[in-house]
């Protein structure tokens, strides 16, 4: 059987083309990423504007192409932050149906953080002790403390890297002063991080995807560190390495970061505030341990719709 997942993201579409085999595992044997940024213009409005809608239509439509060349049996398609927070995202909804026939479901951010997690637990054993797994996205920023077993807590943050690029809107390279007004502001916003941590100490942070794969590819290119990390699911930072890349990042201009090596294109204009955001829960909780799940959305979907498939097929 194969099987497609679209994750529908603020900046990026991306598709995973899965072929699960008899015992449930599965072999991933195809993926693409389109950027979209379908929050340009219009995010903290609340509304999708005309170009990205329009973007957004015309990259479902080259998923839909390559989904009909793999001849897949089912596509499961999950729209997160920007299509859920945008007084048009239902109408996206209904145009990508009717000019596609793929339907999408609108998920909330708590069940976004859930999907994250199981996704994060495929990748890497979590262990017996709480850690704090991070997804930033365009529009939303998960956590969520968790360990191998459960979930403590989780929460779902309108503080994607689009929505902060918005409101602190920095020079380039980002100043001193505006560093410190994203600080404050993420300060306030994320109080319920803070008392969550509180409750549920954690010592490490597993990054989930996203920003993380392109630091880790970074500092692969940058102190020759093993193999590419990103041909693993999984890969331990060294802190030092990760200092260094936040000031190289902090203090280039936007022509510097698109010459970066192992910095994806797409990354570029959001990479600083991402960091800027890393770095500062890190200090802020006294994290001392820093890893990478190349896991997130995509692998959680699948893992979920196989074991639900499991499960009915043992009660049916």
């Amino acid at each position: 059987m194969k099987l497609a997942i679209i994750d529908i993201g603020t900046n990026t579409f991306k598709l995973m083309i899965a072929r699960v085999q008899e015992d449930g595992q599965f072999l991933v044997i195809d993926k693409e990423k389109i950027p979209v940024k379908l929050g340009e213009g219009g995010i903290n409005n609340q509304i999708i504007s005309h170009n990205p809608f329009l973007r957004g239509l015309k990259a479902m439509k080259t998923h839909k192409a390559r989904i009909d060349r793999f001849e897949v049996d089912k596509t499961l398609a999950f729209a997160t932050s920007a299509i859920r927070s945008a007084d048009n995202g239902k109408d996206f909804v209904k145009k990508v149906k009717a000019e596609t026939g793929i339907e999408i479901e609108i998920i909330s951010g708590d069940r976004e953080a859930e999907l994250i997690y199981f996704g994060v637990r495929q990748a890497l054993d979590l262990g017996n002790e709480k850690v704090l797994i991070m997804d930033i996205g365009g529009g939303s920023t998960e956590f969520i403390i968790a360990d191998r077993e459960r979930i403590f807590w989780k929460h779902s943050f309108d503080l994607g890297a689009a929505r902060l690029l918005e409101v602190i809107n920095p020079s380039e390279p980002i100043n001193k002063a505006e560093i410190k007004r994203l600080r404050a502001y993420l300060k306030e916003q994320m109080m319920l991080l803070w008392a969550a941590c509180e409750l549920y100490p954690v010592k490490t942070l597993v990054g989930s995807s996203g920003s993380f794969d392109s630091l880790a590819e970074m500092i692969y290119y940058r102190f020759h560190t093993e193999e590419n990390p990103l041909v693993k699911t999984e890969y331990n930072f060294d802190l030092d390495h990760f200092e260094a890349i936040y000031k190289l990042l902090i203090n280039s201009s936007i022509e510097k970061r698109f010459k970066m090596k192992g910095l994806a294109a797409m990354r570029v204009e959001m990479i600083v505030v991402a960091v800027i955001m890393i770095r500062y829960v890190m200090k802020k909780i006294k994290l001392n341990k820093m890893r990478l799940s190349t896991y997130s959305l995509k692998e959680g979907i699948l893992f979920d719709y196989l074991r639900a498939a499991k499960e009915s097929e043992n009660h049916g």
